[in-house]
């Protein structure tokens, strides 16, 4: 089931975003660390920083607690200025977090109530805190964005002068690279899919009957960790399963069968155990679609035959993907791969599927594989494709140079350009921004000096 997850650093700041202000007890009363502005940092939210630095298991110390604090003056530099300058918030973005938060938590603990008794406080109250600090992150990376964005981006002449006057050393190894062209068939599909619903529709007419839907699923579901639990998944947020199998479970009484549901995971029926507000528990038997032998002898023959042509000069790969791929992505550039974000055409290793690489990692140029059984680029196990690759081109591993990776090169140095534009930010408003820091963190020895005064 899916679930909803240096310098350079510098560059990214870690925009601090407080759970929320911890109540101290025994009397230990919170205070104010730092005015910076209108914004003040309190004592609890910085705390509440540390605690999950802990939480994850990292070292807390004194110095760990200064560096939280610079980065939390630098968040409230660029929250002060988003203010003056009247920037607004997008608020269907910031609910849309929100909602994400909450239901990570509290598919995390388990209940409202859980929730409620780790911060001492009603989950109403938790969310207008969470939605202020959200409110405030959004202004503030917005302000960030806009200072990054005034640095511009390197012209060419620019960037052969950044690598002239940068250190080898301090330019990054570009992986072996591979480029890549494919001829892609799909299997029988439908004939498939309509197995798998005669296959669901029988265990649930057995369930009616009175088998136990906890029996079936450890027997036959194919999603391994809830079978092993009778198919249940465990009280979690409706947000944290495909939207048709959420709207499908949420629309049921506690203990009624679902009619079968597709989702991209394959085809469910799902028993409702308990529902609670947007959370619910469920049990479900997964099936996905199964492809017969025939399936894949046919379309090793297909393939096998193409490739025959091709090496036989008959036709060229390019006008093979283009008359017989499946895949019409590629095959509308003669079968050329690319990466679906970027439209890159040269792959790493950890870009591609492992059958995939599997077959071309000992290829060589120009060579065109035997037909394979893989994945489309979704990735699932119900998605089986059989195709043919043809490598075109390695890379081998190397230091980037300005000739063959231009943008690797263009990209560190606008990330350059980036970080000196927010240092020069900082630096310009420290000198005319109010800063006031509590005596108990003066002794920090802070990366950015103009924090004391």
């Amino acid at each position: 089931m899916r679930m909803i997850s240096s310098a350079l650093a510098a560059l990214l700041l870690i925009l601090p975003l407080a759970l929320s202000a911890q109540r101290y007890e025994n009397g230990l009363a919170d205070k104010t660390i730092v005015l910076i502005g209108n914004e003040a940092i309190l004592l609890s939210q910085l705390e509440g920083e540390i605690q999950v630095i802990a939480a994850e298991g990292r070292g807390v110390d004194r110095n760990t607690r200064c560096q939280m604090l610079e980065n939390m003056m630098v968040h409230k530099l660029f929250l002060n200025q988003a203010k003056l300058d009247s920037l607004t918030v997008n608020m269907d973005n910031v609910e849309m977090e929100l909602q994400q938060r909450v239901s990570s938590i509290l598919t995390g603990m388990g209940s409202e109530a859980a929730v409620e008794k780790q911060f001492k406080k009603p989950l109403f109250k938790l969310k207008e805190e969470w939605r202020e600090a959200l409110m405030e992150q959004s202004l503030a990376q917005q302000k960030q964005q806009e200072v990054m964005s005034s640095a511009g981006s390197a012209t060419p002449s620019e960037v052969l002068e950044f690598y002239k006057s940068t250190d080898e050393s301090d330019l990054p190894i570009v992986s072996t690279q591979y480029k890549l062209s494919q001829i892609v068939l799909y299997p029988d599909q439908e004939a498939a899919k309509v197995a798998v619903k005669e296959r669901l529709l029988d265990f649930r007419n057995r369930i009616l009957k009175g088998e136990k839907f906890s029996t079936l699923a450890t027997l036959y579901s194919e999603d391994p960790g809830s079978a092993i639990r009778g198919g249940e998944l465990g009280m979690a947020s409706k947000n944290f399963f495909w939207p048709q199998f959420s709207d499908a479970a949420v629309a049921l009484k506690e203990g009624q069968i679902s009619q079968i549901v597709e989702t991209p995971d394959g085809f469910h029926i799902i028993q409702m155990i308990k529902k609670e507000g947007d959370m619910f528990n469920a049990r479900h038997i997964l099936l996905k679609p199964k492809y017969t032998s025939d399936d894949r002898i046919k379309a090793f023959n297909k393939l096998d035959s193409l490739k025959t042509l091709i090496l036989a000069d008959s036709v060229t790969f390019q006008m093979a993907a283009m008359a017989n791929s499946y895949d019409l992505k590629s095959a509308v550039s003669g079968g050329l791969m690319a990466d679906p974000n970027t439209g890159a055409s040269l792959f790493e290793k950890d870009q591609l599927k492992p059958a995939d690489y599997a077959v071309i990692k000992d290829m060589k140029e120009g060579e065109i594989s035997e037909p394979f059984e893989s994945l489309d680029d979704e990735g699932r196990s119900g998605n089986l494709i059989y195709k043919i690759l043809k490598l075109e081109k390695i890379i081998p591993s190397h230091t980037a140079t300005v000739e063959a990776d231009f943008a690797i090169v263009q990209n560190i140095a606008n990330r350059k350009r980036q970080l000196e534009a927010i240092n020069q930010f900082v630096k310009e408003k420290q000198a005319v921004t109010y800063i006031k820091i509590d005596d108990l963190f003066k002794q920090c020895n802070f990366e950015r000096e103009g924090w004391i005064k």
